[in-house]
């Protein structure tokens, strides 16, 4: 490689984590833009898709914990690495199913691979950027969520449209082998990486003197109150990212009456909204600091507006009837939930040689309450429409603020961990 530095490296790296979320979620949304042809195709119904999501989220809540722990002993450059060639291949091997069974071995499997890409992104950001960056580094890493959601409505629906919904699932299974080849050429840990410049290598690296490389034992942060509210958070809030994920394309067709072309039509711009919302959720703290507000007001200030909004946003969405309305409520829903920045607090809190560990802990058991969600929102919409469900995602938030303001507490304050207690 060129050694002439490559000027703001961190924040390509920055763009690269966005890509593989987006990536990551493309695949994961691709069942959820054709459920609905595939419901009348192969004869599902609304519990057999919760069953398959459940499934997925089965794997993905204890592959989440324990991708936490892969990454943090293997690097996050190798980790990365293996976790999306594995998600890539199993979200192509769905091209073979044909019963609710299948699919959810598919699911199960897609669900093993998966949550590498957000303990490996959390632990990148806190290697790669100064706690001042953090906030908006993974702002930018995980807008790609949306931004890979947003774009499964109209690339999916134009694929199977054009083709069929198997050719769609190959399709997108295959791009995740065109990033790990740009992954390999370009990520390096700071200290090594031959194109980062000695000015943006000092800033990267000043706050590092108090952070070990040896990692936590997990006993270690199982003891700590912060430990504990960094997963309550996921566990409260990880349902409501799966509600919106899944179910949202059927609502459209339920609520709205829209057809598959439409759903990519009109499908992306609620994700498009959860895009700006997740850049919105670390910039303004971050524009906050600049004029002279704490690290800590600045977050819950921001997370504190947002738990208002939520609320009023999933009560006007049990109202709406005009399809534009509901859309653009449903919209301001995930601004909300995407500004929030729950994924955040673990890198405002420990060090990265637990990052990754907390990181999979909180995602495992977010996604074990998801899985267990899932089983129950099919039979509620069908027995008493989507409004319960929308009045508990507003119930929710309100409990995970007070729990970062409780056990959390001082955000933007790494804690101090000796790994030899």
């Amino acid at each position: 490689m060129n050694k002439t530095p490559i000027p703001h490296l961190r924040w390509w790296i920055a763009g690269l984590l966005c890509l593989a979320s987006a990536l990551n979620y493309l695949d994961r949304q691709t069942l959820s833009v054709l459920i609905g042809t595939i419901k009348i195709d192969l004869g599902l119904n609304n519990a057999d898709y919760g069953a398959i999501n459940a499934w997925f989220l089965a794997s993905y809540s204890v592959m989440y914990a324990v991708s936490g722990i892969v990454i943090d002993r293997i690097g996050t450059r190798r980790g990365f690495t293996g976790f999306v060639s594995g998600w890539s291949v199993a979200n192509m091997l769905h091209i073979l199913a044909a019963t609710a069974g299948q699919f959810s071995f598919f699911r199960f499997l897609l669900g093993v691979f998966e949550p590498g890409s957000f303990t490996g992104g959390m632990r990148a950001i806190s290697e790669w950027f100064p706690m001042r960056d953090r906030a908006l580094a993974v702002g930018i890493f995980n807008a790609g969520t949306a931004i890979g959601s947003m774009l499964a409505a109209p690339i999916v629906s134009f694929i199977a449209v054009l083709f069929s919904w198997r050719a769609a699932f190959l399709v997108t299974g295959g791009l995740g082998f065109v990033w790990v080849l740009a992954w390999l050429l370009l990520f390096k840990l700071p200290k090594d990486h031959p194109r980062l410049g000695a000015e943006e290598r000092a800033l990267i690296l000043a706050d590092r003197s108090e952070e070990r490389e040896q990692p936590v034992p997990l006993s270690r942060l199982l003891r700590m109150r912060e430990t504990w509210g960094c997963v309550l958070v996921r566990m409260l809030t990880d349902p409501i990212s799966y509600f919106l994920l899944f179910w949202m394309p059927l609502y459209f067709q339920h609520k709205l009456g829209f057809d598959l072309k439409q759903i990519g039509m009109f499908g992306w711009i609620p994700f498009a909204v959860a895009a700006i919302g997740n850049i919105f959720g670390g910039a303004l703290p971050r524009w906050l600091i600049s004029r002279g507000w704490e690290l800590n007001r600045a977050r819950k200030t921001t997370m504190l507006v947002m738990t208002c909004l939520m609320p009023v946003c999933c009560v006007l969405a049990t109202q709406a009837g005009n399809p534009a309305l509901a859309l653009a409520i449903v919209a301001g829903m995930m601004f909300c939930h995407a500004s929030w920045g729950n994924i955040t607090l673990v890198a405002e809190v420990f060090p990265k040689n637990a990052v990754g560990t907390v990181t999979g802990l909180g995602g495992a058991l977010g996604s074990m309450m998801s899985a267990l969600s899932q089983l129950y929102i099919g039979r509620v919409v069908d027995a008493l429409g989507y409004a319960p469900i929308f009045i508990a995602c507003g119930a929710l938030y309100i409990v995970a603020f007070l729990v970062v303001h409780l056990l959390i507490r001082q955000l933007g304050v790494i804690r101090r961990i000796d790994v030899d207690v």
